[in-house]
């Protein structure tokens, strides 16, 4: 069989086959769903993204090392607070990283674990870069997104080089979210901020939370905040 013929066959028997969904109790791995149409169906789940701001101009003009120096460090900070929040990181990809929360406060530990990413960066992330790096003007930057929805989840790619693909609204708007100010950390829908218990509202009885319309998504509204939660 050509490449090509192999490429319209999978796309034919995609196309035409009909889907096995069944409930998630847990984030999955990819070898527990199959190649074929079989999803995993979440009737909620969270996601977040932690993105590293403005990383093109870091590359371009810093030292590679540096550069390097500055995706690894956030990443690891960013993904080690994401696990022990009790969320399971999926995606790597680039400057930013993907996990996802399930359960019953799910909201709740995903934007602790925003805010606690936000004191990360500031306090041990850059307090160490400036350690070394002395005479650096660099400032990290970064943004944290978070949606709540309806989540599928299905493997997707070749035998032997596959992933996982989230089908929903808070996959796609989390990672949208991440593209608003740094100057605010984190960002989260009005779906997920309805969930909030008052410890991740206020601060010593001040909201932390500033709403806004958001311009790239139909003026929904969403809320950001400076805040960061100490660890």
């Amino acid at each position: 069989m050509s490449l090509a013929d192999d490429i319209k066959n999978k796309a034919s028997s995609t196309f035409a086959t009909a889907w096995e969904t069944r409930k998630g109790q847990k984030v999955p791995a990819p070898q527990d769903l199959k190649l074929s149409n079989e999803a995993i169906h979440f009737e909620r789940a969270t996601v977040l993204y932690a993105d590293l701001d403005q990383s093109t101009s870091l590359v371009e003009e810093k030292k590679w090392e540096f550069s390097a120096e500055v995706y690894k460090t956030y990443l690891y900070a960013a993904s080690r607070l994401i696990n022990d929040a009790g969320g399971t990181i999926v995606s790597y990809d680039g400057d930013r990283v993907m996990g996802v929360f399930v359960g019953g406060r799910q909201c709740n530990d995903a934007v602790r674990c925003a805010l606690k990413i936000n004191y990360a960066v500031k306090k041990y992330v850059q307090t160490e870069l400036k350690g070394v790096y002395k005479n650096s003007s660099y400032n990290v930057k970064h943004v944290v997104g978070i949606d709540t929805s309806e989540l599928r989840v299905a493997r997707t790619g070749v035998r032997g080089d596959n992933d996982l693909v989230w089908v929903g609204n808070a996959a796609n708007l989390a990672a949208k979210l991440t593209a608003e100010s740094a100057d605010y950390a984190t960002w989260i829908t009005d779906r997920v901020y309805d969930y909030l218990d008052d410890a991740q509202k206020l601060s010593k009885g001040t909201n932390m939370w500033r709403s806004w319309q958001w311009s790239a998504h139909n003026n929904d509204k969403v809320y950001s905040s400076t805040y960061w939660w100490e660890f």
